[in-house]
């Protein structure tokens, strides 16, 4: 059972989102992947700004069981502005109504899933979501894509452009998560051009904060479950180069390109301060304790340069997106305190 989400981070979600919210006065919102990591963030944001703004808007969530999200998160079972809606992203049964908004965030990337399933949910649920929006009559929809879609960044490239024409390697089964944001993305150009939903893309890369999975494939979750659990923090390879956004500032972005973004664009969501592998364990042992134990790793390439996945924030800076005081050093710290009274609570 997880504690609200810090009262400062909602707060701060509210002050650099504040006028934008009057769009959604009076209206309808409609989340995918609601009781995900960025959907937890979506709705208890929205929560927080409808009630502070006497907005009168109202969210519908889509899970694929409510009754576990919401113990999970007992505390916005009793938010009367949220409901959920029982369904896979894939085929779900359209909720009643008219809606003005819809994010799309659902998908299977925080759990391992054969590429087969991972392709066919992220444009099935894409498609499913594009045509509800129509059906609904929403004018404005937000698809959560990812920097996968540019494929391997060049070495040479230390930061990747919303410019770049690079792709996934279709000859590679785990593109599939990439090449399935690809063609999501076009769907939603289609949409646009066919029905003039106004779609707009986000772009994310990496987070952390509340709610971050610790036992996924995000590096930064497992250093902070190694270093609160007093285990050596494992390294399998510390060469690599990623940078992180705290979720508060994740939440800022969403909605900020949900509401003000140009109809077909993209943006690049995340952090442009590139950090190592290496250098990240070391931060989350500085910070949380412990000791970092790096895992000596054969390979065939080793004078090979090290991976990048580190984006360009130039455009998104145009929406006035800023990264806030919220360092990666905060972030962390922010983080395990946010875990330790939930596990607090929990135990209560």
């Amino acid at each position: 059972m997880n504690k609200p989400l810090p009262k400062e981070d909602l707060e701060h979600v509210l002050a650099h989102t504040r006028p934008l919210w009057e769009q959604l006065r009076g209206g309808r919102i409609f989340v995918t992947g609601a009781t995900g990591f960025f959907g937890v963030w979506l709705l208890e944001t929205f929560a927080y700004a409808n009630s502070a703004l006497n907005l009168g808007a109202s969210l519908v969530g889509l899970s694929r069981d409510p009754a576990a999200f919401y113990a999970k998160v007992p505390h916005l079972a009793g938010e009367s502005s949220i409901t959920l809606h029982r369904g896979d992203v894939r085929d779900f049964e359209f909720p009643e109504g008219a809606f003005t908004h819809v994010i799309h965030a659902g998908t299977t990337s925080g759990a391992p899933v054969p590429p087969a399933e991972m392709l066919d949910t992220i444009i099935r649920g894409t498609q499913r979501t594009l045509d509800f929006s129509v059906a609904s009559g929403a004018k404005r929809f937000l698809f959560v894509s990812s920097g996968a879609v540019y494929g391997k960044q060049p070495p040479e490239m230390t930061h990747i452009p919303e410019t770049y024409s690079g792709a996934p390697d279709s000859m590679d089964p785990n593109s599939a998560y990439g090449e399935g944001k690809r063609v999501g993305e076009l769907l939603c150009s289609m949409a646009h051009q066919e029905h003039g939903l106004e779609t707009t893309i986000a772009r994310c890369f990496a987070f952390v904060g509340p709610h971050l999975p610790l036992d996924a494939h995000f590096a930064i979750g497992n250093f902070i479950r190694d270093a609160m659990r007093g285990e050596p923090i494992r390294v399998n390879d510390g060469t690599p180069y990623r940078s992180y956004l705290y979720a508060a500032d994740l939440a800022v972005w969403l909605w900020t390109i949900l509401f003000k973004g140009l109809v077909c664009h993209a943006y690049n969501v995340g952090s442009d301060q590139e950090i190592t592998i290496s250098q990240l364990a070391e931060t989350v042992a500085s910070e949380l304790g412990g000791a970092v134990q790096p895992l000596e790793i054969s390979s065939d390439k080793p004078n090979a340069s090290p991976s990048r996945y580190v984006p360009d924030t130039s455009k998104s800076k145009r929406l006035m997106l800023r990264i806030s005081e919220t360092s990666l050093e905060k972030s962390i710290l922010k983080t395990s305190e946010w875990l330790k009274l939930s596990k607090m609570n929990h135990e209560c």
